[in-house]
């Protein structure tokens, strides 16, 4: 479904990410894991169009995407999940959700699956907690109805009661069969249940990777004490 190759890129004259490949498959769940600072974001905003490839190309379901902006790249099926819980402040949950469509069944089936945020589709979106806020970042992105998701450490900042319900979210997204999953992700334990490959990106180079679940933690974690 998504593929970098050979990617290179940064900003300014300063390049973040070297020489990159890394392959989604389709209907398949991947993880990125590295430390702050190895080109994680980089990677993900080169894959969505934010941040323009020096060198390589980005095939999306086998098309050359490279030079397409972030809007084209979303018509074609890519929903991205920046770092941030990012919604609009002054608007309700429900008016967030609006924004992308107002089709009913569409919210419906969202509000299926997340479906704290029902009770709170009249609340102003800046007065949700960060949890709250990461469900509602996530379900704004569904309702695009994208084929290849891409979500940019979803549990960081979130409160402990809460990181768990939306890990089981993310898990039984990536179990779905429809969707393909691209994570970055701090919690190495969650990143492997939840994916069936991983890469380990550090200096913005892959330095290892290989197949995810449970038995791989252990693996990773000795690729990232390097």
């Amino acid at each position: 479904m998504l593929e970098l190759i050979g990617v290179t890129a940064g900003y300014g004259r300063s390049m973040v990410l070297h020489d990159v490949h890394v392959e989604v498959p389709t209907s398949g769940a991947v993880a990125i894991m590295g430390h702050n600072g190895a080109g994680k974001t980089t990677l993900l905003r080169a894959a969505v169009g934010l941040l323009p490839v020096r060198q390589g190309k980005i095939l999306l379901d086998g098309e050359d995407v490279t030079r397409l902006r972030p809007n084209a790249r979303v018509r074609r099926g890519l929903g991205y999940v920046p770092q941030g819980q990012l919604c609009f402040p002054q608007m309700t949950t429900l008016e967030n959700l609006q924004l992308v469509t107002t089709d009913k069944a569409s919210t419906d089936e969202v509000l299926d699956t997340f479906p704290a945020l029902r009770g709170l589709l009249s609340r102003k979106a800046g007065l949700l907690s960060g949890g709250q806020r990461q469900q509602l970042a996530i379900a704004r992105t569904l309702l695009t109805k994208p084929r290849m998701l891409i979500l940019d450490e979803p549990t960081e900042g979130i409160q402990p009661n809460v990181v768990a319900e939306i890990e089981s979210t993310i898990a039984a997204l990536a179990a779905r069969g429809d969707l393909s999953l691209l994570l970055v992700e701090q919690h190495v334990g969650f990143a492997l249940r939840a994916t069936k490959h991983y890469y380990v990106l550090e200096s913005g180079r892959i330095t290892s990777e290989g197949e995810g679940g449970p038995a791989a933690v252990d693996a990773v974690r000795a690729a990232m004490a390097v």
